[in-house]
């Protein structure tokens, strides 16, 4: 992949790759509930096992190396999973079409909002769609940590990992503690050093957004506050919003509390990437130019980023030592996916229906193993008939 598209490695050889990717990512993007692990399990599902587009291995390394960057991972994951099919235009076509609906989505949600003066909730729909993602995530981190955790030595960094992350530590120290961990030993075991020595630990500082305050919420300051945002926030949506909470409601004043929780409410009941919560902001602030200029500027930083990226991926893991930190990141993705488990679980498994669900759709992935999107939407219809639908 040095400076040329990736070889195409499709089981479907009928379908132009371009068309693909486009086609793919858009339906992603109309039915991927649940977060950035459902959706990675989502895109690992189609992408390795039914397309062919890459191998496990290779999905697991773009996977560590995407959560080290900052912004949304599973919009990260889509360009460059785009890339490895049709090169650079599979990268603007993935970002893009997986994006794009899930903005129209929360931009006629943030519509409704401004017109109506409330956010329609869907309890129902979230109730019915969360068992059914837990099963989707816990299927994908089998599979792919039957690749990830190969020897006992990456067994143990996953569960360090999956420790720290427990205990709160942030998603950078968690990733790159095990990448230098899993570097360390491999360093040590290719010297012959003492099997007692141990690698040092590595701490990391969440970054923040600059000091400096924005003094209205206008066309070029609402794009700019956004830019910066998808510059700067690691992590889940969840992150997001201590930023969003920091600086839109806390410093400029431009949002209230309550405003800022709706936003991030349309963010999560409407498929596709959380990071969509920028279009709510935007629409309200500015109307349908702020909502485009808000989103362009929250996801623009990726497309960088990810460009730069992609050709220098396979290169990190021909290099002995940086192959071993990459097969450390691995592990550590794995773990922080597994946390994500737990804490939906939590959340999704509240009653026997609930859990009937989840057990359901556990046994469907894993006997007739049939596309997670018709699962995701097979269970919203079940809450909405099980809580009597929107309220």
């Amino acid at each position: 992949m040095d400076g040329e598209a990736p070889r195409d490695m499709s089981r479907t050889p009928s379908a132009h790759p371009r068309q693909e990717v486009a086609a793919f990512f858009l339906r992603l993007g109309l039915t991927a509930f649940g977060g950035p692990a459902a959706h990675v399990a989502m895109m690992e599902r189609e992408a390795v096992h039914k397309r062919g587009w890459l191998s496990r291995e290779a999905f697991l390394d773009l996977l560590g190396a995407t959560s080290l960057i900052p912004g949304p991972g599973s919009t990260q994951m889509a360009m460059g999973l785009g890339y490895r099919r049709a090169g650079w235009a599979g990268l603007l076509l993935g970002g893009t079409c997986f994006v794009l609906p899930a903005a129209l989505l929360t931009l006629g949600i943030a519509w409704a909002y401004v017109r109506f003066g409330r956010l329609p909730q869907a309890q129902g729909l979230l109730y019915g769609i969360k068992p059914v993602v837990l099963a989707v995530i816990v299927q994908a981190l089998w599979n792919l940590g039957r690749t990830a955790l190969r020897s006992r030595t990456l067994a143990v960094i996953g569960i360090l990992a999956l420790a720290a992350a427990g205990l709160g530590r942030h998603p950078l120290q968690v990733l790159l503690g095990a990448g230098l961990g899993s570097a360390g030993l491999a360093w040590i075991r290719a010297r012959g050093a003492a099997a007692g020595a141990r690698p040092g630990g590595f701490g990391w500082a969440a970054p923040g957004l600059a000091a400096a305050g924005l003094p209205a919420a206008g066309l070029t300051g609402l794009f700019l506050a956004f830019l910066k945002l998808g510059a700067v926030v690691f992590g889940s949506g969840y992150v997001l919003l201590a930023f969003l909470q920091a600086d839109l409601v806390d410093r400029w004043h431009w949002l209230t509390q309550a405003q800022l929780l709706d936003a991030v409410a349309a963010g999560q009941v409407t498929p596709g990437p959380v990071f969509t919560t920028a279009t709510f902001i935007g629409y309200v602030l500015r109307g349908v130019p702020g909502a485009a200029l808000a989103t362009a500027g929250i996801f623009l930083p990726s497309f960088l980023f990810v460009a730069a990226l992609g050709p220098v991926l396979p290169r990190l893991r021909r290099a002995p030592g940086l192959g071993a930190f990459l097969d450390g990141i691995n592990a550590g993705a794995l773990a922080l996916m597994a946390v994500v488990a737990l804490t939906l679980g939590r959340t999704a498994l509240v009653d026997p229906g609930s859990a009937l669900l989840g057990v359901a759709s556990a046994i469907l992935l894993l006997r007739f193993k049939p596309n997670p999107a018709w699962l995701v939407l097979g269970g919203g219809a079940a809450g909405l008939l099980l809580k009597g639908g929107l309220r």
